[in-house]
């Protein structure tokens, strides 16, 4: 699929997000956010000085370690470039989110614990979607652990993402395909 021909227009601003997965071999799982913010032109900062083109305004890090229930067992934040002097100093307080799961609540235990001016806007926006890079990185590997130990998931038990989205609506074809037991379309 082509994106339709814009209008003419100006390229101003580039904000590249990359998250990663990783195994560890303690058994334990690093997801991992990098985050820059860049300008087309030279800006002027108060605190850092002139900024050429390319150079990043924002560059923040962030890793999560969790464990096979998606439990974070760790984390470590950094702001490696920042508007203002006083933005690093807030990386720490991310370990306030030791011992919350990821799932159901997810975005509103970080906001209780980081939001607002108890963490920085960026990091805590770079959290959001990591429960979903957890589940991209860790399900295909357990899945094919539990079916290569006979344990496949019972046929009377919900997938996890039923009715989360248009493809796994109880009445989509991809349920009646993948979960049939819980397909609820007419047919």
């Amino acid at each position: 699929m082509v994106i339709p021909e814009p209008q003419p227009r100006k390229h101003i601003h580039t904000r590249t997000i990359d998250y990663r997965g990783y195994q560890r071999e303690d058994n334990l799982w690093d997801i991992e956010a990098h985050m820059t913010d860049t300008k087309t032109y030279p800006i002027r900062n108060n605190w850092r000085g002139q900024l050429e083109v390319g150079e990043p305004l924002h560059e923040m890090l962030i890793r999560i370690t969790i464990d096979n229930k998606f439990c974070i067992q760790d984390i470590w934040a950094r702001t490696e470039n920042s508007p203002f002097k006083i933005c690093p100093d807030i990386a720490d307080a991310y370990k306030n989110l030791i011992g919350i799961k990821m799932g159901p609540g997810w975005r509103k235990a970080i906001r209780q614990k980081v939001g607002g001016v108890r963490g920085c806007t960026h990091l805590t926006e770079l959290l959001f979607p990591m429960a979903t890079v957890a589940m991209q990185t860790i399900w295909p590997l357990l899945s094919k652990n539990t079916k290569e130990k006979n344990l496949d998931k019972s046929p009377d038990r919900a997938p996890t993402v039923l009715n989360t989205c248009h493809a796994w609506d109880s009445k989509s074809p991809v349920v009646k395909e993948n979960a049939p037991n819980f397909y609820t379309g007419s047919d």
